[in-house]
């Protein structure tokens, strides 16, 4: 029997309470795109990934891009016949049995809140860096800051924070692209050999490099939770999903190329480097902006990372709002803020688990940027399983809607093989603590989950 098509108006259910069709297509873009925070992987994440693959850092963001875009090819093909808050947790529960899609939804309810968690420890980090005065705050009182805040314009307005975090990274991505852009004019149009030649590359290396990669793209899903707040969400929803994936790949690939190339020029290793931008401003010589455009782009990282913090806010709480829907969670969390029209008790649950890891480990002397590496990497366990379970139910999904075709189901190997692997590149080699204790935590974390929703009939809506 097909399965019934989900139309725009039913994709949620009618007494959610959220605001409809009020999102443009750039807006709904803007939720993807902070959830990547593109201006963070540069300041940090790219020499991190040096540090592991040096000359083939651009072939780990390379192979990583590709893994992305198979997935938001996936994922768009379930986006274009069914809009739900409920974002992959639906898409999985329409097709898996409900183990699968009790997974999902534990794990992306996870992924999002430990990213949350992740770039607030990054928050922190820069936050010591660009003020001097923020030594004197402890450090548990600069996450409540940050979380306060993404927490309550979450709260209050989605329109108004999806047009906030857009301009937040239009701005920081802009002045990038000036510093990259000069670098590249400044160099001569010619090719970096070494680069392209992969001198002194070592496949293990790229491996685990493509691991760290595939958490600059995590959240590129995101705008799938706003199925009831875009307009139009079976047009704008895919394209924002493919938008994303393909616009960040390229800027990845262009900045770990150019930062690369730069501090060779440099003599300096980027793979050491705590501000990689302020180096490549000095050498960029940017007219008139030079001296003042490096610290510029390390406060768009900042604020960058409060932008992320709010994206991932939103998406969780519309997540959870899902799953209350379905009994899974109690159904006080399914309501919706009869003036704002947002989730608001999901807001503020989900902005309580974003904090409390943040704080608690910072608390216990925990730097931010070990909580941003600690955090981000358990997240990247919550969207693998959620990216894998979405690519292997698209198969059933396009059976029951008699639109399975040979194209199709190629896709769905490829995006499922991909996740496969990736999982494996975080297990093996083992790392060294505390990443190696991660799984279990994961897994420990995905059980109980699973436990809880044994139980859930019990709780469900009357």
């Amino acid at each position: 029997m097909p399965l019934e098509v989900i139309a725009p108006e039913a994709a949620s259910p009618p007494d959610s309470g959220l605001r409809h069709n009020i999102l443009s297509p750039l807006e709904t873009l803007s939720q993807s795109v902070s959830a990547i925070a593109p201006t963070t992987s540069p300041a940090l994440t790219v020499p991190l990934i040096f540090a592991l693959a040096g000359n083939g850092t651009w072939l780990a963001y390379a192979l990583a891009s590709g893994a992305t875009l198979l997935m938001a090819l996936a994922i768009a093909r379930f986006a274009r016949t069914s809009a739900s808050p409920g974002s992959l947790y639906k898409y999985a529960m329409d097709s898996l049995p409900p183990i699968g899609g009790h997974a999902a939804g534990w794990a992306l309810l996870l992924a999002y809140t430990a990213t949350g968690s992740s770039v607030v420890g990054g928050f922190i980090n820069y936050a010591r860096v660009l003020f001097p005065a923020a030594h004197a705050v402890p450090a548990p009182v600069l996450a409540l800051i940050a979380t306060a805040a993404a927490t309550f314009f979450a709260y209050r307005d989605v329109q108004a924070s999806a047009r906030m975090m857009l301009w937040i990274e239009a701005a920081s991505v802009s002045m990038i692209i000036v510093v990259m852009s000069t670098l590249l004019v400044r160099n001569g149009l010619h090719i970096d050999t070494p680069q392209t030649a992969l001198h002194g590359v070592t496949g293990s290396g790229v491996r685990l490099g493509v691991v760290l990669a595939l958490f600059s793209f995590v959240g590129f899903e995101s705008a799938t939770t706003l199925g009831h707040e875009a307009k139009n969400p079976l047009r704008t929803i895919p394209r924002a999903i493919i938008q994303s994936a393909i616009l960040a790949g390229l800027f990845f690939l262009a900045c770990c190329y150019t930062e690369t190339l730069g501090f060779r020029r440099l003599h300096q290793d980027l793979g050491a480097s705590d501000a990689p931008f302020r180096a490549l401003a000095a050498l960029a010589r940017v007219p008139i902006l030079g001296p003042w455009l490096g610290v510029g782009i390390d406060i768009g990282a900042f604020v960058s990372m409060f932008a992320c913090t709010l994206a991932c806010i939103t998406a969780a709480a519309r997540v959870l709002l899902k799953m209350a829907h379905d009994g899974l969670v109690p159904t006080p969390l399914g309501r919706a803020h009869a003036t704002n029209e947002t989730p608001h008790l999901a807001v503020l649950t989900t902005g309580l688990g974003v904090l409390l890891p943040a704080a608690a480990l910072s608390a216990h002397g925990a730097s931010g940027a070990d909580i941003y590496g600690w955090m981000g990497s358990l997240a990247v366990y919550g969207f693998i399983t959620a990216y894998f379970l979405v690519a292997a139910a698209l198969p059933i999904y396009l059976r029951r809607c008699a639109q399975l075709t040979p194209a199709a189901l190629t896709l769905a190997i490829a995006a499922a093989l991909a996740m496969l692997l990736a999982m494996a590149g975080t297990l093996y080699p083992i790392p060294d603590a505390p990443y190696n204790y991660l799984p279990y935590v994961y897994l420990a974390y995905l059980l109980a989950g699973l436990a809880w929703s044994r139980l859930a009939p019990r709780r469900s809506h009357p």
